[in-house]
């Protein structure tokens, strides 16, 4: 039930493709809640996507941008302060590649231009929007800056090859933007380490499946939806967690703390029987 947590509140939500996106059920909340934001996504990506269809549902306009270019990235700034009456009070970072990924090289045989690419495009970005954010002056004081991660930024997941390191680039930079935007404006700066989630990024990457099911049978409440992940984004971006800044945030079900569950041991005994 929407409790108006975002009323008066104006924003920008990224990476939204289709309705099994993270960031495209953040926007549905975000809604909800009473907020009025612009929605993003490389032209790329939005001719892929269904886009359209969220703006019409939410009534949000839609600038595109590739996040790796601070060009577009000042014209989505500019124009979001100019579509929306004036600065921004939270900016939503839910953007990811690796085209060595998508063309299933192994770690050890990365393509190292593309490894550039996925840095760029999952993790400097979240940097050049922070910067761009700054120059313009756009966010309000106690905004909130959100990005999504994953805990393949401190554990090994052999498939998810060069995305590991984006993630834990990803997550110092909202540690270093985090603590200059706090002392500049009270802005606060977080990721969120979200479960494996059936997002059209993250069933690309290889096993998915079965590291999916893994990491519903180890968490004691199961992998969190992406439901639950966009009210999640959406608390973080009211009021209600005006200090919680420079915090990668696990939301997991449990997984993060978990060294074997009674569903594994079941496993490994059942498959040595």
């Amino acid at each position: 039930m929407p409790n108006n947590l975002l009323a008066g509140k104006v924003g920008i939500i990224s990476g939204a493709l289709d309705e099994r996106s993270i960031a495209w059920k953040v926007a549905q909340r975000a809604y909800a809640e009473g907020a009025r934001f612009v929605l993003t996504n490389a032209p790329l990506a939005m001719r892929m996507g269904e886009i359209n269809r969220l703006a019409e549902e939410c009534q949000a306009p839609i600038i595109p941008a590739d996040a790796t270019s601070v060009e577009d990235l000042e014209k989505l700034f500019s124009g979001a302060q100019e579509q929306l009456g004036g600065k921004l009070d939270f900016v939503l970072h839910s953007i990811g590649m690796s085209t060595n990924i998508r063309k299933g090289k192994h770690y050890g045989e990365l393509n190292y231009e593309w490894f550039l690419k996925t840095l760029d495009v999952s993790a400097l970005s979240f940097h050049k929007m922070m910067a761009v954010a700054e120059k313009q002056d756009a966010l309000n004081e106690w905004g909130s800056v959100v990005a999504l991660s994953y805990i393949a930024a401190q554990r090994v997941f052999p498939d998810y090859t060069d995305m590991s390191q984006a993630k834990a680039v990803l997550e110092s930079i909202a540690r270093n933007y985090g603590y200059r935007l706090g002392k500049l404006k009270k802005v606060r700066v977080n990721t969120i380490s979200q479960s494996p989630t059936k997002t059209t990024a993250g069933t690309g990457v290889g096993g998915f499946d079965a590291f999916f099911d893994y990491a519903d049978k180890m968490s004691p409440l199961g992998n969190a939806p992406a439901e639950a992940c966009a009210d999640y984004c959406i608390s973080l971006f009211s009021d209600l967690t005006r200090y919680v800044t420079m915090q990668n945030l696990l939301h997991d079900g449990g997984f993060s703390s978990t060294g074997i569950s009674e569903d594994i041991v079941g496993v490994i005994e059942q498959m040595n029987s």
